[in-house]
Formats: C-alpha cells, structure tokens, sequence
C-alpha cells in the first residue's frame, strides 16, 4: 500500500486527491497540507479523508507519519523546496506543471532524486489522454515519415479576473503567463513527439487583455531541429473557443490530434493527385482504430503509470528529466521574447536565464499587478483539453 500526501489543496489538488481515490487498493491519502489556514481541512472533509492536515510542509514531513510519496500542487514558485524537503526525507515526489520556476531548480531536484534515490515524477497529463496518445503512436510507427513541421496550439481563454488570484500574473510567483502555465502541456507534448529539443528559437509576445498581471497573456514562437524540421508553438489565454491542437506535418502525410489525417500523392508536374493518397488515408485510420483507449485518462492515467513504476521499482513514462526539458524549452523561449534575439540551445549554467532571479531580472514587465486576492470564484476548473 503507497501512503501519499498532497501539498497544496488548490482547484488543481482535486485531480490529484480523485486520482489517487481511484485505487483504493494500492494506495491511500495519510495527509494533506496547505498554507492557508482551513483550507486543507475544508478538502479533507469534502472527500471524508482520514489523515491530519498541515499548514507546513516541514511540519507534515517532520510529525513521524509514513509517507511513500508527496503531490506537489503548491503555486509554481515553491515546486522545488517542497519536492526537495520531501525527496530528502526519503518520498518519491509527483510534482505539478511546471516542474519548476527555472532551469536551475529543476536541475537541484534532479539532483536531489538521485542522492536520495527515489523517483520524481512530473505531471504531464494530457500524455494520458486518447488523441494525444494516438498521434504519438501513428508517429512512432514511421507509417507517416520523417516530421517536417508541428503546428501546436495551446489556445486557452482566462477572463480578467484570472489574474487576480494572488500568486499569478507575477514573474516571482507565477513565473510567467500561458507560455509557462499553460503551453507547458503542450511543449512536453511536443518534446515526445520531436524525442527532444530544438537547436534555435525564436518567439515574440504580448499582453493584450490582462492589464492586472506583469506576465504575458500571448505568444507566438518557432523553433527549428537539427534535422532541419521547424515547429511553431502559439501560447494564449485569449483564445476564444480554447481550440487546441497539434498538427504534424511528415513526409508522407499529415497527423494530428484531433484526429484528421491527410495524405497527398503527386502527380508527373508536382502537383498533387485530385483523389490524394487513398492506400495511405485507409491504413492510418485503420491505425488509429486499432489502438486501444487507454484505461484511465489525464491525471488519474498519470498517477495509475507511476502506482505501477513505484509497485515494480521501473520508472514513470514522465520523470523529472522530461520536466526539466519542458522547462528548458520554455526558459528559450522567454529569453528570444524578453531580448527579441535568436536563442541557441542548451541553455548552460554560465547562462543569465538558467536560474530564476535571472529570468525575472530580464522579463519585460507588460502591466503591473493591481489586485490580489487570496481566492476566487468556486465554479471549478477544466484540466483536460484536446
């Protein structure tokens, strides 16, 4: 039986807490923990959970009580020193996006995983979801070629009070806008897809309909590989309709998620045949078809693959070093934004942007935060999106 704790029991705890709800079985919630007084309480009571509540992490990490494995669901810029007390008192660690503020923080948790040896897991959820393993699967098969483009689109929409909460719309606390708190799915996403990291970036941004928060609410990026292949991200909460999607471009057809393939064939001049590649339309969707839905989806699929990893001592499919690429990317991409250059690369420790303080003394200041409120509305939140 797998003992967890969650800490942080924000909106996105509950996909956690259901998660692990999900197999009784194999594991079960010994405590919670959050820095608002009540609030820990208050989601104790909602799932009739019996384990005692914290306001510190240290305090739960130090009360004596058996915990295999800690959720990380605190706002981002405290992902690290709470994956890091919890990794060093011996509990492997699953830790929301992003996996942390900079590069830096990311690589002492690596670090810290390794010396303690237990597993650290980053959420990359929509990896569990149905289209998007799919399209990895078509991919890998090489039915479609060699990548030539990914369009990817992380189209949200956030209406002005998103930002009033009162750790985003900071680059100390939020540590940026859609590019790192959202986009984040997608760029992991992208990383599978591409099997790692581009060689030059460029991307430009903007906040156009959030006054209330320092960060940007938009922004456009392309990145190119070393096999020559480009990618364009688009990162947003000024999406209307949130229509999100990944577009790979291959040498013999075109698959994406949602699921709409394309495959053309030429004629004698280069152009393409009117009826296009019909043998090859028919074979991917046969493909697609014989692939199985997964078991379970999103957060609840992510934490059924690390119960298994933890249970058979192999890893998750999503580990910390997934997450720090994910960060590495983002961190690119915020440096071309901030200094309206070309970046190249790996970003290397003797680099300004590879640490936190670095990025913030960099980042252009769009609006200054305004209102700070410590909750807001209780609708609920959307955490998977296709």
């Amino acid at each position: 039986m797998i003992r967890a704790a969650v800490v942080g029991t924000g909106g996105i705890s509950n996909a956690h807490i259901q998660g692990l709800l999900t197999f009784p079985d194999r594991c079960r919630i010994v405590a919670l923990c959050d820095i608002v007084p009540g609030k820990a309480e208050a989601v104790r009571r909602r799932y009739g959970l019996d384990c005692p509540v914290f306001e510190k992490a240290e305090d739960m990490l130090d009360a004596g009580i058996p915990i295999d494995l800690v959720h990380v669901c605190t706002p981002p810029f405290a992902h690290a020193s709470v994956a890091i007390q919890a990794m060093e008192h011996g509990c492997h660690v699953l830790v929301e996006k992003p996996m942390a503020a900079g590069i830096s923080e990311c690589q002492a948790m690596l670090d810290t995983a390794r010396e303690h040896h237990v597993i650290l897991g980053q959420v990359a959820q929509n990896r569990f979801t149905d289209p998007y393993w799919r399209l990895h699967q078509i991919l890998q098969s090489g039915i479609a070629g060699k990548i030539c483009s990914v369009q990817v689109n992380s189209a949200w929409w956030r209406g002005h009070c998103y930002y009033d909460l009162w750790w985003r719309g900071t680059w100390e606390k939020e540590g940026g806008g859609p590019t790192l708190n959202h986009a984040v799915h997608h760029v992991d996403l992208l990383n599978w897809l591409e099997g790692g990291l581009p060689e030059k970036v460029a991307c430009l941004m903007t906040n156009v309909c959030h006054d209330n928060s320092e960060v940007e609410d938009l922004s456009m990026a392309v990145m190119k590989y070393a096999d020559g292949s480009l990618a364009q991200l688009t990162s947003s909460v000024v999406h209307h309709g949130e229509e999100q999607s990944i577009i790979v471009q291959c040498e013999h057809a075109k698959i994406s998620a949602p699921w709409d393939p394309k495959a053309e064939i030429s004629m004698d001049n280069g152009f393409p045949e009117e009826h296009h590649n019909q043998e090859l339309l028919t074979e991917l969707n046969r493909m697609a078809e014989a692939i199985p839905p997964l078991r379970y989806t999103g957060h609840t699929g992510e934490i059924d693959n690390l119960l298994t990893a933890l249970e058979q001592h192999t890893e998750p499919l999503i580990t910390g070093k997934d997450g720090i690429r994910t960060v590495e990317l983002i961190t690119a991409i915020y440096k071309s934004g901030f200094t309206g250059n070309m970046v190249t690369l790996p970003l290397g420790p003797d680099d300004d942007f590879y640490r936190p303080e670095g990025i913030q003394r960099h980042a252009v200041h769009f609006h200054e935060k305004t209102v700070s409120r410590e909750s807001l509305g209780k609708s609920g939140i959307r955490i998977e999106h296709i």
